[in-house]
């Protein structure tokens, strides 16, 4: 998924949570504890644009079969990033819908974001 860094800085790439179905802007993000970590570290320059990469590495697992399932239902997915700047610091979670298109495609979208180490501007 492409992902733009609207910043100032470098943005750093550090996990992410998935939920098999669609989730209102308004429902909190998962724990923090509870997001999977990136495997390789993944960064993207200030107003540039990259991109976001999960993978469910364990076919015996419960996620890996609720996303398979969902992916292959075609519905709407949701999917919560963890990143922040490259010292470390002004962690944000971003949530982004994935959803399914009648020509087979999938729409990438982003519909909230919470701030993790400063008031939240709402």
């Amino acid at each position: 998924m492409s992902i733009r860094n609207v910043g100032s800085g470098i943005g750093v790439l550090h996990g992410w949570h998935f939920y098999p179905e669609r989730r209102p802007a308004g429902d909190d993000h998962a724990p923090l504890e509870e997001f999977v970590r990136l495997s390789r570290d993944l960064y993207i320059a200030p107003g540039d644009i990259g991109f976001w990469q999960g993978a469910f590495r364990d076919p015996t697992t419960a996620a890996f079969a609720e996303a398979r399932e969902a992916i292959d239902a075609r519905r709407d997915l949701t999917v919560d990033i963890l990143y922040g700047d490259h010292e470390g610091g002004q962690r944000v979670v971003t949530r982004c819908g994935l959803l399914s298109r009648p020509d087979g495609s999938w729409m990438a979208t982003t519909t909230r974001h919470w701030n993790i180490d400063r008031a939240d501007p709402r």
